[in-house]
């Protein structure tokens, strides 16, 4: 079963449900893979591969994740925790992230293939980095490793 073919129906189990907040985040994550397929679109019609999808489902959650913050900053805790319940939806689409070791481990591998020995090497360690952990880690996460390991 496709991402796409899953949405729908995970988005008609949860109007059948009545889970409005599930509802709502289903429903923005298929209008987001709609709206990049549509920009993707040539002369016919278009499919996104699953790294374009990943792609938007990251974006996704990273805007979530933002937007938990600033409401959290801002004292609004009732819609920062909107913010978190539709970004557990969103991460049930998501391969499981990588753990901290796991990223470490990559990252070593890109400076030893890369031959990185100092600070001025990170954009070509992060760039590397990122396309290995692409949709399992945060870029956070990958450019404290990268520091901690170059420096």
């Amino acid at each position: 079963m496709s991402l796409k073919e899953q949405i729908d129906a995970d988005l008609k189990a949860s109007m059948k449900s009545g889970d409005k907040t599930r509802l709502n985040a289903i429903r923005s994550i298929r209008a987001t893979l709609l709206e990049k397929e549509v920009s993707i679109r040539v002369g016919g019609k278009a499919e996104l591969s699953l790294d374009q999808e990943m792609d938007v489902l990251s974006s996704l959650a990273k805007r979530r994740r933002d937007a938990m913050e600033q409401f959290t900053q801002g004292g609004r805790p009732d819609l920062a925790e909107n913010e978190q319940a539709e970004l557990k939806v969103i991460e049930e689409y998501l391969p499981a992230p990588a753990s901290q070791e796991e990223i470490e481990a990559v990252v070593r591998e890109v400076i030893t293939k890369s031959g990185a020995a100092s600070m001025k090497d990170m954009g070509r360690v992060m760039g590397e980095s990122m396309k290995a952990l692409k949709g399992k880690a945060d870029g956070t996460a990958v450019q404290q490793a990268v520091k901690a390991l170059l420096s």
